[in-house]
């Protein structure tokens, strides 16, 4: 109780598809907002994309815009990020967040976020 959990992840070519997913309890997902960040080996941990699961308000960074899609699932506290066109400057573990501090309103920093998942690896070759 009380974690993300996520799921999906894995090695694909470059212009392939991946589909990740976080669950998360009720108290992390209703009506709060949730993200993706990814960090790549010797990077910071950057936004990738977040959603106000109160009115379904998605933000991406300019990077992935058009390239991923962060959506929910309010029947199974889920929030998913489908990542399309995939490049290999994509490879990174990817780590869903929750519990932000302050307003939903762009992809946040690290700092916003007190509720982390385990993260997942998505590796893109050329």
């Amino acid at each position: 109780q009380g974690h993300l959990v996520q799921s999906g992840g894995g090695s694909v070519q470059a212009g392939g598809s991946l589909t990740l997913s976080c669950v998360a309890p009720n108290r992390l997902y209703t009506r709060r907002c949730l993200a993706w960040f990814r960090q790549a080996p010797g990077k910071e941990r950057e936004g990738v994309a977040a959603i106000w699961t109160g009115s379904g308000s998605t933000y991406y960074a300019d990077s992935v815009k058009g390239r991923f899609d962060i959506s929910q699932d309010n029947a199974k506290n889920t929030v998913s990020l489908q990542l399309t066109h995939l490049k290999p400057e994509d490879t990174a573990k990817y780590y869903c967040a929750a519990d932000r501090i302050g307003a939903c309103f762009d992809v946040g920093s690290p700092d916003d976020f007190t509720a982390w998942g385990q993260g997942t690896q998505v590796t893109v070759s050329s």
